[in-house]
């Protein structure tokens, strides 16, 4: 249940930078278009006017169900930006026939993967099920067509989390960023106001307000319902139509008008809690219906090429990073932007002015045509990779016909297909423009004050019981009051290579595409030298600069030519066509044994690196993240060697490629395959490539030692740049992934959280007293540690509030057994979410490959459905009351000081 915000910057930094807790996706991932040989869609419109359009899609036994209404942000007013998202939260508090917590209970026991979004031109509800479940799935959806109940009384409920919602997106610097530019760059058009709201609007929405909202936007005739995956089209048809056909329709108010005025070419600078320095220049591009927008597409692709004139300010060592891409994208224009990173400690106006030459040298001279060839190619062979996953096919089929308004997203392509170079230099000299352009820069603002070990603060007594059990529609309880453990789909080849490499391979014949991920088993806190902290981080980043044999250019151009992606390091994978499956692993193969860690780079990441570490360490992120670990681990674990300028300053290239020969070995290394390729064929490949690789030397240890449990603690960090406090309560258990208790805990959790408002603590820091937007429960258990956590975020008025009832219903999990409905409820979510985790190819691998890491069973997830199937009430209390102890969490809040 979260409107789609607006995001924060992926930057390509250095393998460290990652640690810094980036948020994702700055520059969406644009949709690729179904491929030409799936079958065709099902299309009907409903005498309603409903469209409804349906995609087999076998993949996996699960179904997405998306359905899309035509109205978002620009529907509402200037002084109510966020009333279709308070209406998108509303349809989650009762639906026709269907209450508030029924709503929860039954996409609980589905499964728990659904949520909806709010953007500028539609809203979106899904839910991924399993293929049996869909009926209950359409059902659910149906009833808040329907109508949505819009109560005062859970409105002034829902009301909190909403704000919480808006404080969240509030605290992250690059979302401020994006606000302010749309309200420069789109001024006097809906599009300058973001469709997540204003906690002051909020506080003056009514039911009244919102109910109106509803009549006028909510009618079959302004939806699209979109159905993907493993199922029969006639017959979901066919259930669409009695369940959605009789809902009455109505004509629609007139839609607010987009009258774009010229951009008002401007800079300004905004205050961020990031540990570097971002700049950016923005410009204005087409929108989805101009005929110009595939054009902008390939040029900002090109743009943000590894082979362009931009991004070739990082290997100079003039950027930590350098980006381009469209970041927002509507129907009548379009926001994108380079972005330069610098160390925090560097000017950034030089690289803004430098990014700027380039861009406005490509826009006067165009762009290369090798580089057009190959964005193309990129973009076509996205077709192919995106029928590897059901949400996701579910999802490009939605923004094609309800966000861009086509009749399918095969146009997409076909359009990019079309594009020539003279038009994407025609777009270039047309729209890179200083007059169509705007600076920014995000400065990082430490507090400069310490981190302080600070109490709990006060508690409120509470004491009451769990939830009541919820009776769930007749329609709905005939199918969830099943339980059954998932059938074992897996078809697994599991083998070793002669040097000890282990191949998994699971043939998928969706589409003609193939995917690799793998790794090299690796603890830089056993395995790198005293006093080199940071060598693995150097080493990762040195990937990207080629082989041996090709350089960095040579290299990227050989993968523009079969349009894969690739990434090396002690994680790598590879996505590739299955016509150049070969090539793509040798590829792979090449950048992971034989990189060329050229003198010149090592250098420049040397230096980088040193620069970023010196302000991450300022940083209000990082300094959050070592609190709670020092507050977890002993002293003196590996865990918490820490990285500083002065242990990257000590590395030298002749010492790290030592490191590399002593860390890299086939005999660490698992390389997990999903596509259309046989496991004969996938290891004739992998051992064409990688089979001549050879270990040397004794086998390094890579597993940590077992730690002692943890003890309470409390510190806050402060951050100015955050209205909201994010809170983590955290300890380390007597625990690992083998023993006993973790299957019982697990079970137990799904009591206390995953199933949203179903769940306890869901249900009393959000639905009942709106103190959270989102609360989140983890336990992260490895061969031989295991720790587990609660994460919120909340106004500082209500840390201990919510800390509190955190508190007591942990304990309350302790010392009472759960309720059988509840029991029944966390076993559903568990089972249903099996066939789940296959939906996509990338989550069928990423799974195979963290079972093989942690030396679990390939076939674990079949095997644990088994176990939580027969678990009992009195065995969750115990594994309870044995590992978790409440008065020994430790408390880690970074933002204001809490109240």
């Amino acid at each position: 249940m979260a409107e789609k915000t607006r995001s924060a910057v992926p930057l390509r930094l250095p393998a460290l930078l990652l640690c810094a807790a980036l948020a994702a996706v700055l520059f969406p991932a644009r949709g690729f278009a179904q491929a030409a040989q799936a079958p065709p869609p099902l299309r009907a419109t409903l005498p309603n006017g409903l469209r409804v359009v349906i995609v087999r899609d076998t993949l996996a036994p699960v179904a997405t169900v998306e359905l899309n209404l035509l109205a978002g942000g620009n529907e509402t007013s200037a002084q109510f930006p966020g009333m279709a998202h308070a209406q998108e939260h509303m349809a989650f508090r009762g639906c026709t026939g269907m209450t508030a917590d029924q709503t929860a209970a039954i996409y609980a026991e589905l499964g728990g993967d659904n949520n909806a979004d709010t953007e500028q031109n539609i809203t979106q509800y899904y839910a991924t099920v399993p293929a049996a479940d869909l009926d209950v799935a359409l059902r659910a959806q149906a009833a808040c067509v329907q109508g949505i109940d819009d109560s005062q009384a859970q409105w002034d409920e829902e009301r909190g989390a909403i704000e919480q919602e808006v404080s969240r997106d509030l605290s992250d610097p690059t979302y401020k960023f994006i606000v302010r530019l749309n309200q420069d760059m789109f001024a006097g058009t809906p599009y300058a106001h973001d469709p997540l709201g204003t906690r002051a609007s909020f506080e003056a929405t009514t039911s009244a307000m919102l109910q109106s909202f509803a009549a006028r936007w909510y009618t079959p005739s302004n939806m699209i319902l979109m159905v993907a995956g493993d199922v029969d089209p006639s017959a979901t048809l066919a259930k669409i139509r009695q369940w959605y056909g009789t809902v009455p329709s109505h004509l629609l108010p007139p839609r607010p008008a987009v009258t774009l005025r010229p951009v008002k070419s401007e800079s300004f600078t905004l205050a961020s809690n990031l540990p570097y320095k971002l700049g950016f220049i923005a410009y204005r591009l087409p929108g989805t219906d101009s005929p110009d927008y595939a054009a902008a597409e390939i040029l900002a692709d090109v743009l943000d090429s590894q082979r362009g004139n931009l991004y070739a300010m990082v290997p100079a060592g003039q950027a930590l990073d350098a980006e381009f891409g469209l970041a927002e994208t509507y129907r009548q224009a379009s926001a994108a932007y380079g972005l330069v990173a610098q160390p925090s400690s560097a000017p950034i106006a030089p690289a803004i002015q430098q990014m700027r030459t380039i861009l406005e040298n490509y826009a006067a001279h165009g762009v290369p045509a090798a580089l057009v060839d190959a964005a193309k190619r990129s973009e076509v062979a996205g077709a192919e990779f995106q029928r590897n996953s059901i949400p996701g096919l579910a999802n490009v089929w939605s923004n094609a016909l309800a966000a861009e308004g086509r009749t399918s997203p095969d146009q997409d392509v076909q359009a990019i297909e079309r594009v020539t170079v003279a038009d994407v230099n025609r777009v270039a000299k047309q729209y890179l423009v200083p007059d169509n352009s705007i600076t920014a820069t995000l400065n990082p603002a430490p507090s400069g004050q310490p981190a302080s070990q600070k109490g709990f603060g006060g508690a409120e007594s509470v004491t009451s019981a769990p939830t009541k059990p919820v009776t769930l529609p007749a329609w709905a309880a005939a199918s969830l009051g099943r339980l059954q453990v998932p059938a074992d789909t897996l078809k697994v080849s599991d083998t070793t290579l002669p040097n000890g490499l282990r191949l998994i391979v699971e043939t998928e014949a969706i589409s003609p595409t193939v995917y690799v991920t793998g790794t090299v088993k690796h603890n830089s806190g056993l395995q790198t030298p005293a006093g080199h902290d940071g060598d693995t981080s150097l080493l990762d980043g040195l990937f990207s600069y080629g082989t041996t044999t090709l350089d960095r250019l040579a290299f990227q151009k050989a993968l523009d030519d079969i349009a894969a992606s690739e990434s090396a390091g002690y994680h790598f994978s590879l996505q590739v066509l299955k016509a150049d499956f070969s090539r793509g692993v040798q590829l792979l193969a090449d950048n992971e044994l034989h990189p060329a860690l050229p003198a010149a780079a090592f250098a420049v990441e040397k230096k980088q690196t040193e620069q970023f570490v010196a302000g991450n360490l300022r940083s209000p992120g990082y300094r959050a993240g070592r609190a709670l670990s020092l507050a977890l681990l002993p002293t003196g674990d590996p865990e918490l060697r820490q990285t500083t300028p002065a242990t990257v300053g000590n590395a030298t290239l002749p010492e790290l490629k030592q490191y590399y020969d002593a860390t890299f070995r086939p005999d660490l290394t698992t390389i997990v395959v999903v596509g259309d390729v046989t496991p004969q064929a996938a290891r004739q490949v992998i051992e064409k490539w990688f089979g001549g690789w050879k270990a040397t030397g004794p086998r390094p240890n890579t597993t940590l030692p077992a730690v002692p449990i943890s003890h309470a603690a409390a510190t806050n960090v402060p951050d100015p740049e955050q209205v909201q406090d994010s809170v983590v309560l955290a300890e380390q258990l007597d625990l690992n992934r083998f023993s006993p208790d973790y299957y019982p805990l697990q079970l137990g959790n799904h009591v206390l959280g995953g199933g949203f408002y179903a769940t306890r603590l869901y249900h009393d820091l959000r639905q009942v007293n709106g103190y959270v937007y989102y609360v989140s429960v983890s336990l992260n258990a490895a061969k031989t540690r295991a720790s587990y956590s609660i994460s919120y975020g909340c106004d500082p008025g209500n840390v201990a509030k919510a800390r509190a009832l955190i508190l007591r219903d942990v304990e309350q999990m302790r010392t009472q057994p759960v309720s059988a409905a509840e029991l029944h409820q966390a076993k559903a979510l568990l089972l249903r979410q099996i066939p789940l985790s296959e939906a996509s190819e990338g989550a069928l691998a990423g799974g195979l490959l963290g079972r093989a890491e942690l030396e679990l069973p390939l076939d674990e997830p079949f095997r644990a459905a088994k176990i939580y199937d027969v678990l009992n009430a009195a065995q969750v209390e115990a594994a309870f009351a044995r590992q978790l102890r409440t008065a020994d969490f430790a408390q880690v809040v970074r933002g204001p000081a809490p109240k």
